[in-house]
């Protein structure tokens, strides 16, 4: 008999809630990946105005290159509600400060090194433009959105998120795919009568898997329902 596909579903899903927070490996001297050595990347090969992705095992990250070793990418960030230091706000994002980002919806779009915004990961260039055939801006107009934007702003899970950053500047328009994909996701389990069940699952496993409290892990668990009621 075939399996029921629903606790294989809450599973993915439990991933594409990861995915969209953009956890990422721990700064350089933590546990985890190392990040890159200055210079690991041959930034000759970037012109201003491209799209970079970064492929990581549950999402991509993505972000627009100014030039000069210097890339503009939206992060959730917590920091910045609470000072205005561009210096402390400039220091490499950790996953706390990050993860209360995404639960408090702030983020910055900031600007850092290829190193730094890519994290020892590989570099497509421009892969969505196929996507977007007849949309693609001129690389200088995509740069200078971007450099506009740069500073804090609102964070949303499915509505503001760095690909939507990218796509706006690159192609006029935000979009993001790995939101879709995820929306897909939870509406495959909301259709299953075990439904209720498989989120709350979800959001149990998130508490194990991610050692968080279950206070920050509680969205996790109704994210589906705002979804349905949403959709």
């Amino acid at each position: 008999a075939m399996k029921n596909p629903v606790p294989q579903a809450a599973s993915l899903l439990l991933e594409k809630l990861l995915l969209l927070v953009h956890v990422r490996p721990l700064p350089a001297g933590s546990a985890g990946e190392p990040s890159a050595a200055p210079g690991y990347y041959d930034t000759s090969c970037f012109k201003r105005g491209d799209l970079l992705e970064v492929p990581r095992t549950l999402f991509i990250h993505f972000g627009i290159y100014l030039g000069e070793n210097r890339v503009a990418h939206l992060m959730p960030d917590i920091l910045p509600v609470f000072t205005g230091d561009r210096r402390q706000i400039q220091q490499v994002v950790t996953n706390k400060r990050l993860i209360l980002g995404v639960i408090t919806k702030t983020a910055s779009i900031r600007v850092d090194t290829v190193e730094d915004f890519a994290y020892g990961g590989s570099i497509l260039v421009n892969h969505m433009d196929r996507l977007f055939e007849d949309q693609v801006l001129g690389s200088e107009e995509a740069a200078r959105r971007a450099e506009k934007l740069v500073g804090a702003t609102a964070y949303s899970l499915l509505w503001n998120n760095c690909e939507h950053f990218v796509t706006y500047c690159r192609y006029g328009a935000p979009v993001s795919f790995q939101t879709d994909k995820f929306c897909d996701t939870v509406k495959m389990i909301i259709r299953d009568q075990r439904s209720v069940l498989a989120s709350v699952l979800v959001g149990l496993a998130s508490i194990v898997c991610l050692g968080l409290a279950p206070s920050t892990t509680l969205p996790t668990i109704f994210i589906p329902f705002f979804l349905w009621m949403a959709g």
